[in-house]
């Protein structure tokens, strides 16, 4: 049987040729393969499995339940080519998966994390960092649509970016303000005079000339968290990257309902922007936001007034 690393090469690609992005879980299944050869193991057993998933003993339960599941669907398919393989059984570490309460970010904080960014010490990540998170805030774009972005899908002259094959396989359009292509240009100036010669068509650029790497981003994410003194609200409240996508759908919402348009009619249209494959994909942005709920909430009362009357 081929090393476990070129087995588990085989089946990330066959799930990536699937559909499946992997992008996480393939991190954590290279981890484990690494854990498994620093302790001579030659296959996956139960009890490697949930030792490796328990790391570290500080973390949440759901957090281990996470990461042995990952494991447990390498297993199955190893197990088809190694009989004495273990697949972990389901109800070992079950996965509580808890949404995260999304941190309400204000436009103070996004402009403090943004100053703080273009003070990194490296002139590149200076350059690069306050424009991923501006772009993020104001595009409703994912973190890793983000960074795939290539140069020639930053279209100035149509006014967008071209987000290509993203979630669920989708592509898509998205338009821009003229005031953030105007920093686009700006950054993409910037980049250029600092790397005439990148190793990568990537749009955002590492340090090193290469495409950012999610470990990178949110490591420096963490440094410019404590650096401004962004804090967690709750346990599951917690600043994240992400929380900067759903700020920009509560916003979009909002001021949909402050304009009086017809919400519903409009629901479609944020939910092609966003990226969604269905508009109830998008309805989930509506919770955890007291402003919009109360405007919801006024909206209501207002059209059973007017039934009544």
């Amino acid at each position: 049987m081929n090393s476990l690393r070129e087995v588990l090469a085989d089946y990330l690609r066959m799930r990536r040729a699937l559909g499946y992005r992997l992008e996480a879980p393939g991190r954590q299944l290279h981890q484990f393969v690494s854990y498994l050869e620093r302790t001579d193991a030659r296959t996956v057993t139960i009890e490697n499995a949930v030792a490796w998933a328990t790391q570290p003993a500080s973390a949440d339960p759901s957090y281990w339940g996470a990461r042995l599941s990952v494991v447990r669907q390498f297993a199955r398919h190893l197990q088809t080519l190694d009989p004495a393989c273990e697949v972990p059984p389901v109800r070992l570490l079950p996965s509580r998966s808890t949404r995260a309460i999304p941190y309400p970010y204000t436009e103070q904080e996004i402009a403090t994390l943004m100053a703080a960014a273009a003070r990194l010490p490296s002139p590149m990540m200076a350059a690069t960092y306050p424009t991923l998170l501006g772009l993020l805030a104001v595009s409703g774009l994912r973190l890793g649509e983000a960074v795939r972005l290539d140069r020639e899908d930053v279209d100035a002259r149509h006014g967008l970016v071209r987000v290509i094959t993203s979630k669920f396989g989708k592509s898509r359009e998205v338009p821009l303000h003229d005031s953030t292509l105007r920093a686009l240009a700006t950054y993409g100036r910037r980049r250029d005079q600092l790397c005439p010669e990148p190793a990568s068509d990537a749009f955002l650029l590492s340090s090193t000339g290469t495409r950012l790497l999610h470990p990178n981003i949110h490591r420096t994410f963490s440094r410019l968290k404590r650096e401004v003194g962004l804090a967690a609200r709750a346990t599951r409240c917690r600043p994240r990257l992400h929380d900067l996508r759903h700020r920009f759908a509560v916003n979009t919402l909002i001021d949909w309902y402050r304009q009086g348009v017809d919400v519903q009619a409009r629901l479609p249209v944020l939910s092609t922007y966003l990226g969604h494959v269905e508009p109830r994909d998008t309805y989930w942005y509506l919770s955890a936001a007291p402003e919009l709920l109360g405007l919801v909430a006024r909206r209501l009362e207002s059209s059973i007034e007017q039934a009544a009357g």
